[in-house]
């Protein structure tokens, strides 16, 4: 784009916004696109001019989304735009396989697998029939696509080639620097990745540890592919998986020296690497691309500092082992959203903006811990190869592959919100309507709900107190799980349930808490 021009189009953007956003990657767009669906008003700043690349493109933009990220993008519209390139579901009536059927493998855990077939699916008696699938792959340059047209649809002004070079707040606002430009905003989220300036510019505490390898996605042609074996291959020194020929992940186990002695990654280096790894004499005659990571492990130990707030991989890094790095962050967006809106609005119950810390900080600690144990047992160590061992008849058990597969498919996270309900803290069952339509749907707009399967007169009058921020649902599923009535935060997740007939204390008790006051949308 011709500069000038570029210069006149973002001098006739608004000066001041609601939220501006460093990072236009999936956690950035995800997150814009659930404020401006509350009307705020967003602005999302990205350093990269272009949004394409080549990592972010089949086959190493391939990301595995777990139920919860499934689920909230069905709770917004958004998965039936994704060419999903393999899907997985486990639904509790799902027929066991048969006699000579191929094991399904449902996941990984350092690259260990499970059998979907070994898994107890009456371990997740609210998991129903209907449910979105518990695991998707796909394009991460799909899914960012995706996103920034979502979010363009519903206002957000998205500037590319514009990096965040300093930011000053106040009390009351926050101005943020740009070459040549200048914004302001009533808040700053930062979702500009691991080596987030906003986290560091707003002086953040990033704890935890430093790195047992490095890591090295490459594409190169191989004249001797036959001495490379297919799949993931554990070596004296590390690792490495080549999912095609000439596509090759590698871990070597050291210490992240590649990452600190800043080397170049040239054809011949990935050769030496290559042979040192696969221990054989293997010839690369061509290096098309090449990049390098480490397993370190690091939380930001606050998501919040005055004006500014951390989300994503700007909040938190581990190794990409076991893909739940954009699931955490999607994660991260879906919960700040509804709670940072409805603070801005002024309608947000005492204290609600602080819970997306003390929901979000502990699910990142268990990511970054699920990392560090992976990493554990991949080293090429007797003691971590004895262990190693010990894990994968783990995995082969009834309870190991439904323990891992709850785990890896996000079916088991949980916030601490209290209640007594099980059910409460959990993403909401996808239940079914009479008429076909299902729970996600009735979530698009983004409003909470009060589901009433008993018809309740009392809870209709309840839910009229709070006006259009809190839908009244009532009816019958075609399966409900035992429940009568349930409180459905907008992110999807049950803030107060009950098997029996409704007690008006507890139901007033957690609206109290999770409810947003009326005209948020006004």
């Amino acid at each position: 784009m011709n500069e000038t021009l570029e210069n006149q189009q973002i001098a006739a953007q608004p000066a001041e916004y609601d939220v501006i956003i460093a990072g236009a990657g999936p956690v950035g767009l995800f997150l814009a696109a659930e404020l401006a669906l509350r009307r705020c008003s967003v602005l999302v700043l990205e350093k990269a001019a272009q949004p394409d690349s080549p990592l972010k493109q089949m086959p190493f933009g391939l990301r595995g989304l777990n139920a919860l990220s499934i689920e909230a993008l069905d709770r917004r519209g958004l998965l039936s735009e994704l060419k999903l390139h393999q899907r997985f579901n486990l639904l509790p009536t799902a027929p066991a396989a048969g006699p000579g059927a191929k094991p399904k493998p449902g996941g990984h855990f350092a690259g260990i697998q499970f059998e979907v077939s070994k898994v107890d699916t009456t371990q997740w008696p609210y998991r129903l029939p209907g449910s979105t699938e518990t695991l998707i792959m796909s394009e991460l340059q799909e899914l960012e696509a995706v996103l920034a047209r979502r979010a363009e649809a519903l206002g957000v002004t998205i500037l590319r080639g514009l990096a965040i070079t300093g930011f000053e707040q106040t009390d009351g606002a926050v101005s943020v620097q740009t070459e040549g430009h200048a914004f302001t905003g009533s808040w700053l989220v930062g979702c500009d990745g691991s080596r987030s300036v906003v986290r560091k510019l707003g002086a953040f505490d990033f704890a935890g540890t430093e790195p047992e390898f490095t890591g090295y996605s490459v594409q190169v042609d191989i004249p001797d592919q036959e001495k490379l074996s297919s799949g993931r291959t554990l070596t004296p020194t590390g690792m490495y998986w080549q999912s095609q020929p000439g596509y090759l992940i590698m871990q070597e186990f050291d210490g992240g020296a590649f990452h600190k002695a800043q080397q170049p990654l040239t054809l011949d280096y990935v050769q030496a690497l290559i042979r040192r790894i696969s221990g054989t004499d293997v010839t690369i005659s061509a290096l098309h691309l090449a990049t390098a990571w480490t397993d370190r492990s690091r939380q930001a130990t606050a998501y919040r500092h005055g004006r500014v707030l951390l989300a994503g991989d700007a909040a938190h890094i581990h190794s990409p082992l076991g893909g739940q790095g954009l699931n955490l962050g999607l994660g991260d967006a879906m919960n700040l959203g509804w709670k940072l809106a409805a603070t801005l609005k002024g309608q947000a119950p005492a204290g609600l903006l602080d819970t997306y810390y003390t929901e979000r900080y502990p699910i990142g600690a268990q990511v970054l811990d699920w990392s560090r144990a992976q990493v554990a047992i991949m080293h090429p160590s007797p003691q971590a190869q004895a262990l190693r061992g010990i894990m994968q008849d783990l995995l082969n058990t009834r309870d190991g592959a439904t323990y891992f597969a709850g785990r890896v498919w996000g079916i088991s996270t949980c916030y601490a919100l209290g209640g007594s309900h099980p059910l409460v803290g959990y993403s909401a069952p996808n239940f079914t309507f009479e008429d076909g339509t299902t729970l996600s749907t009735l979530l698009r707009d983004g409003r909470g709900i009060l589901l009433d399967f008993g018809t309740t007169a009392s809870l209709e009058a309840f839910a009229g107190e709070f006006g259009d921020q809190l839908k009244y649902v009532s009816g019958q599923a075609q399966e409900q799980a035992g429940l009568c009535a349930l409180l459905i935060r907008p992110d999807g997740f049950v803030a107060w349930a009950t098997d029996a007939e409704p007690d008006e204390q507890a139901i007033r008790e957690a609206a109290a808490r999770w409810v947003v006051g009326q005209a948020i949308f006004l």
